[in-house]
């Protein structure tokens, strides 16, 4: 049986994560076997898994890299092609490895010509959450405005330039560092959410509220929910749990929608040059646990990626 290197939790008396060696899982006929080349490093990353695993069991659920297997009952993928997916709650280990199993019905999209690994394991997870908020809002009219509470990492840098393309205002809250960083995305109005002001700030800006709010960090819907207009609408990715007021709706994203094809889209934006992808630090495979604490400070602009190539 071949053997891999993957970063583990040991046993389920474990809640460190360690570099170890496991058996390269077998594909089944609805899998896809992938060669993983770099992955999306997250703040779920070593506690979101799923019952009933088998120890050691490597985490992660973001990735790129090539298809090793493809199941009997996969179609439309082949042998060598380049992918970046999502591959969460799978019982077979996740993608903090040399190689993830992929469920054919996961999220799964190609890497345009163009695009590294390391750029393509950095979109799925951000871009896919980005476009299901989307989704939540109710009809914005360009010209209408925005807040995003938290818009520096991954998500925000996502949602800050997509609005701004829908023709959106953009207000955005992040430490006074990170100001520059969001108006060169676009946002035309930066606050900082040390000072406990800040919702003021934006009522000085849109006097009736903005139209609609994305919580991104937690603890921070309610705040945002502060500064929306009456019959507006939070989108609170963060999944916090608020008291509505003023008729505003708060709303999780909408896992309901397939987003797939607009996240193939935005994919090839990037590639293009359209949409600007921020990588904070590419982290070689061997300093995974540096990475996943950066990632914990909740500080890193943009994202995290480790590299496998």
């Amino acid at each position: 049986m071949r053997a891999m290197r993957a970063f583990v939790i040991p046993g389920a008396r474990h809640d460190s994560v360690q570099l170890g060696h496991v058996p390269v899982p077998r594909v089944g006929p609805s899998e896809l076997l992938v060669r993983v080349k770099a992955v999306g490093v997250g703040i779920h990353d070593s506690y979101f898994l799923p019952p009933d695993i088998s120890y050691p069991y490597p985490i992660g659920i973001e990735a790129a890299g090539v298809i090793d297997e493809v199941g009997s009952a996969v179609p439309g993928h082949r042998s060598g092609e380049r992918i970046a997916f999502v591959s969460s709650m799978q019982q077979k280990g996740g993608t903090w490895a040399e190689y993830a199993i992929v469920r054919g019905d996961s999220l799964i999209v190609p890497i345009p010509e163009g695009l590294s690994f390391e750029q393509a394991a950095a979109v799925p997870v951000a871009g896919n959450t980005t476009l299901r908020a989307f989704h939540a809002l109710a009809p914005i009219p360009a010209g209408g405005s925005i807040f995003v509470a938290g818009a520096s990492g991954a998500i925000g840098t996502f949602v800050v330039q997509l609005a701004r393309a829908k023709g959106w205002e953009v207000a955005a809250s992040a430490s006074a560092r990170n100001h520059d960083y969001l108006a060169s995305l676009g946002a035309t109005k930066t606050v900082d959410y040390h000072d406990e002001h800040w919702p003021e700030e934006i009522r000085q800006w849109r006097s009736a509220g903005v139209d609609a709010a994305l919580a991104v960090q937690p603890q921070t819907t309610a705040d945002s929910l502060a500064v929306v207009k009456d019959g507006g609408t939070v989108v609170t990715i963060s999944g916090d749990r608020v008291i509505p007021a003023r008729g505003v709706k708060v709303v999780a994203p909408s896992y309901e929608v397939d987003v797939r094809g607009e996240l193939v889209a935005l994919m090839e934006q990037i590639a293009s040059g359209q949409v600007r992808l921020v990588i904070e630090h590419v982290y070689p495979f061997d300093e995974a646990l540096a990475a996943l604490a950066k990632v914990q400070t909740r500080r890193a602009r943009g994202k995290v990626v480790l590299s496998l190539t």
